[in-house]
Parts: structure tokens; sequence; C-alpha cells
């Protein structure tokens, strides 16, 4: 019997941004496939995280096609992206501290999207069966009324992801998601990503190896704002343009 190929969520296509003559993205392309893991790497100022700006509406590139789900997105503004569903962690955890764990999975609630109708929100059933199984997912069912500040700086991350993940977006755009974790923390992310990649689509942006290692379908290598190399792990490492600039250094 065959296998039912996967379709295509996210086509971008010769993208390009330049911020007064240069070109931070030139014309840059990449296709991911539902329920694909999608890792691009390179060295720093490669043009990676604009990449990600680009895509959630962050920054309006000069030229080029963003289709997600056959929707352009680069007419959007960054809300419309969102709710097109679209999310997108940044390199630092954005949550709210003062609250605790359980808040702020409520307040990222799709009915619960500000502050003010967060208060009127009612806390049903589906609500909190949604905040205790998103908790679950993210190893932080036991620290549901623990401040965020308390938690660890790893923990502080999953959260961020807990606070997309409640959203139920189609595509989830993690910029340096491992970045300051432990060795056990690493290895519980990649748990978490591989499981959730099972109905969305998720894009990591990483500069651990094995943890890319770990968790991608396919790899994007950039350099200097260019698609230098793509495919299986495997290949990109074997790639001497990816060593010559990457790997070797």
């Amino acid at each position: 019997m065959l296998m039912k190929t996967k379709d295509i969520i996210l086509a971008v296509e010769g993208l390009t941004v330049s911020f007064n003559g240069f070109k931070a993205v030139n014309d840059f392309s990449m296709y991911v496939d539902e329920e694909q893991i999608y890792v691009i790497i390179g060295p720093n100022g490669a043009g990676k995280t604009t990449v990600l700006d680009l895509i959630c509406g962050k920054t309006a590139a000069t030229a080029g096609s963003i289709k997600f789900k056959g929707r352009e997105l680069s007419k959007l503004s960054e809300n419309q992206i969102v709710h097109a569903g679209v999310g997108r962690k940044f390199q630092n955890p954005s949550i709210y501290e003062n609250l605790t764990v359980f808040e702020n999975l409520e307040l990222s609630y799709p009915q619960a999207r500000t502050a003010l109708s967060a208060l009127f929100a009612r806390r049903d059933q589906a609500m909190t069966d949604s905040i205790l199984d998103v908790a679950q997912q993210i190893f932080l069912a036991d620290f549901l009324d623990v401040q965020a500040d308390f938690l660890s700086h790893g923990q502080k991350q999953w959260l961020e992801i807990g606070m997309l993940l409640i959203q139920n977006p189609s595509l989830l755009m993690l910029d340096e998601p491992v970045a300051g974790m432990s060795v056990a923390e690493r290895r519980q992310t990649a748990e978490l990503l591989r499981r959730i990649a099972t109905g969305r689509s998720v894009l990591v942006i990483e500069h651990d190896m094995q943890f890319v290692e770990n968790i991608a379908d396919h790899v994007q290598v950039m350099h200097q704002g260019k698609s230098l190399s793509e495919g299986s792990m495997q290949k990109v490492k074997q790639d001497p343009r990816v060593i010559d600039v990457y790997l070797g250094h």
C-alpha cells in the first residue's frame, strides 16, 4: 500500500530582505511539510532569526513569497499571522513571571488573548482540561501553582512553549529552544518536540548539533543570508562547504 505523502504547510520562495543595502536574507527558499521538524542551522549572522521575523510578520520582506497552507503571509499583520495558526517563540522566554504556571497558560488560552478578556473568560472544564493536558506535556504538571519567577531557566522555556501549544498552532517556530538548558533538560526538550510534531509542524533554529541530530527530520544550513546546503543531518554534516563555514569551527 502506498503511504500518503505529507503536504507542504509552509512554502518560502525567493525571500529577500535588505537593510540599508545589506541583504540579511538573500533569495532564500524552504519547504516545510506537515508534521515535520525542520531545523535551520548556520553561523551567527547567517540570517536565521531574520527568516523567522519575516515569516511571523515582525519584519517586512523586500521580495519573495511566504505561503502558509497556500495563503500568502507577507501581506498580513503579526496578529493575523498568529490567528492563521503560526506560533513563535523568541530566544529569551517571554512569560508573566509574577503569575503562576496555571495563570500563564490560562492567559494564553485562545478565548483569553488579552488581560481584559482573560478576566471575563469563563474558566470552563474545556479550558481547565486543556491547561492540565499542556502542563503534562511540558513537564510542569506538578508546578501549576508555582510562580513562574521561581522556575528554572529550562522550565521557563517549556512554559513559553506551553503558552504557544495551548493556542494549538499548525506551525510552531522556536528560536534556540535549548540555549542555557542542562543536559537532562535538553533531552526532555527533544522528547517534547518529537511528541508535539504529531499534528503540527515545528521549525527550529539551533546551534546545539547533538540536539539537532536528536530531533531533525530535515536540516537546512544558512550562510550569509542564503541556503548553503540541506537534507538529512548526516548529509549536511558531510558537506565540505558546511564543514568549512560552520561545523569545522
